[in-house]
């Protein structure tokens, strides 16, 4: 089945010429079906890559999807254009009245900072707690898992000596929870952040399990005992050329960054990488749609709050 976007959205012309079905707002409306009403908070600079990219393993399931977009009001995006966010973007409160059968959280490029000198964290703040009635199912990726868990649960963020850049490998930890199912015993990850939380801090949280972690990069999914709230660190969605186009740009900025690991063909930036990170991409996505989202979300969401 199709994901349905905006007709418009960028992402339509990039994901058909992927063969994705996609289904446009105007067809949706001939079609007598609920779809999966997911609510997309991009916190991300390049808004329209993230909405690709998310869109495109959204997108890769039998089930119908329906995508909303909002951002944090009052923040100005200097990476997309102004006109691009007033046709495709909705405030939070054009949408607090609602209820949805999931809410992905993106990462954001503030992670340096204290979460409380984020100009739109006491929003974000409002929206995690919204999130709690008035939606089935949260993912929270990169430093949105970071801000979720300080949220709800105050495990601090704490700064690496050196920026977590590249692809690594991961290993389930409980191959038999359902968010990876399909899984191999190990699998890769991109990841690009100056923050981690610490494995001790989660254990001292008895609502939180660890469900996979890398060696190299540390925790990378966590979920609560509903699974209700999913935590994710790395950005399993991200293209072949994110990370390059990354490392590029920090490199032309005169910013001090190492090769992204693991990610060149031996380490030669000019040889192109080679993905092994999409196959679990649309599979994670495709398991917390299915069974986090689509299995136990009421028929009629106006049966959330009661």
């Amino acid at each position: 089945m199709p994901i349905r976007i905006p007709n418009q959205l960028p992402a339509t012309a990039t994901l058909t010429n992927e063969n994705i079905f996609v289904m446009t707002e105007t067809r949706a409306m001939t079609q007598d079906i609920r779809p999966l009403e997911i609510l997309l908070l991009n916190l991300m600079p390049t808004k329209v890559d993230t909405e690709t990219q998310l869109a495109r393993v959204l997108g890769n399931t039998p089930l119908q999807i329906q995508l909303e977009l909002i951002a944090p009001s009052g923040h100005v995006s200097k990476n997309t254009p102004e006109q691009h966010m007033l046709a495709f973007y909705k405030s939070f409160d054009e949408v607090r009245h609602r209820n949805f059968d999931g809410l992905i959280i993106t990462g954001a490029p503030v992670e340096n900072l204290p979460f409380e000198e984020v100009d739109y964290w006491p929003e974000l703040c409002e929206i995690m707690e919204w999130s709690k009635t008035h939606v089935h199912s949260t993912l929270h990726i990169c430093w949105g898992a970071q801000a979720g868990l300080y949220y709800h649960y105050g495990i601090p963020k704490i700064p690496l000596p050196q920026k977590l850049f590249g692809v690594f490998l991961h290993t389930v930890e409980d191959p038999n929870f359902i968010l990876f199912r399909g899984f191999d015993d190990q699998f890769w990850v991109p990841h690009s952040r100056n923050t981690t939380v610490l494995r001790e801090d989660v254990e001292q949280v008895p609502a939180l399990k660890v469900l996979a972690s890398s060696a190299e990069a540390g925790i990378y999914a966590l979920k609560t005992d509903q699974g209700r709230q999913i935590f994710v660190m790395g950005h399993s969605e991200y293209d072949r050329d994110t990370l390059n186009r990354e490392y590029l740009r920090d490199v032309a900025a005169g910013v001090p960054i190492q090769l992204p690991r693991h990610y060149f063909p031996q380490d030669d930036p000019a040889r192109t990488p080679v993905v092994n990170w999409r196959s679990c991409a649309n599979l994670l996505y495709s398991n917390w749609l299915n069974y986090f989202v689509y299995q136990t979300t009421p028929y009629d969401l106006s049966a959330m709050q009661q």
